[in-house]
């Protein structure tokens, strides 16, 4: 039987870049999974920062993370509070010194990861899972995405069989490589177990060359400024 591959692994190399940036060599397997470790201790300790990607880029002696979020205050904090503190727990776990870069996400509901989420995080507050989907939609397709998907599968509403339900509205061509999708899945942790959601959304196609900089189309806010927008060099 066919299977749906990820659009955004589908795509790497053609319209869109990849999110760690570096040579390895024979160290490629355990940078591999630091990087893994520093993703997973971000999203973890911003869990109410509305992150949606985390690019690291590495040198011989620097690591400069970037972070995409909604709400750059959570982050950056008093003064830069936050983010200097931040800094010092990332180089405990790297061993190097890390530069923070923090890019503001002005349209968070054409973020596939954070529709995900907060669908996912109003049906862990027992929330409607069917009220949840239909408002994330309503908002993507307000913000003049082309198309969005939505499947939930687990015990919906506590039902003993599993069950899959998806929602559509709009175009999701996963077979177009121009197409510009965005893709996520996140988890939902009730009482009755464990939901999927899984969401997809179109943003437009792309034509011709792309500079395939995974920070392409992002403002970015260093953490040397405290907050103060800047172009990267």
């Amino acid at each position: 039987m066919g299977q749906k591959t990820n659009p955004i692994g589908n795509r790497l190399g053609i319209i869109r870049g990849w999110e760690s940036n570096w040579y390895g060599g024979k160290k490629y397997g355990d940078l591999i999974a630091e990087d893994e470790i520093i993703r997973k201790y971000i999203f973890t300790r911003l869990s109410k920062a509305s992150v949606s990607r985390v690019i690291i880029e590495r040198t011989l002696k620097l690591i400069t993370i970037t972070i995409t979020t909604a709400r750059p205050g959570i982050i950056i904090g008093k003064a830069g509070q936050e983010v200097d503190k931040l800094k010092e727990e990332l180089k405990k776990i790297s061993q190097k010194d890390v530069q923070l870069n923090i890019v503001e996400i002005k349209r968070p509901e054409l973020e596939a990861q954070l529709v995900a989420s907060s669908i996912a995080r109003q049906i862990e507050g027992r929330i409607s899972y069917r009220r949840a989907i239909k408002m994330a939609i309503a908002a993507t397709m307000r913000m003049n995405a082309e198309g969005i998907k939505v499947q939930i599968s687990g015990r919906l509403n506590g039902a003993e069989m599993a069950r899959s339900e998806t929602y559509k509205e709009g175009r999701i061509p996963l077979s177009t490589f121009r197409a510009d999708i965005d893709y996520a899945l996140v988890e939902a942790h009730t009482t009755y177990g464990r939901l999927g959601v899984k969401v997809w959304i179109m943003k437009g196609e792309v034509y011709g060359k792309r500079e395939l900089s995974p920070l392409v189309g992002l403002s970015l806010s260093s953490s040397k400024n405290k907050g103060n927008k800047q172009r990267r060099r």
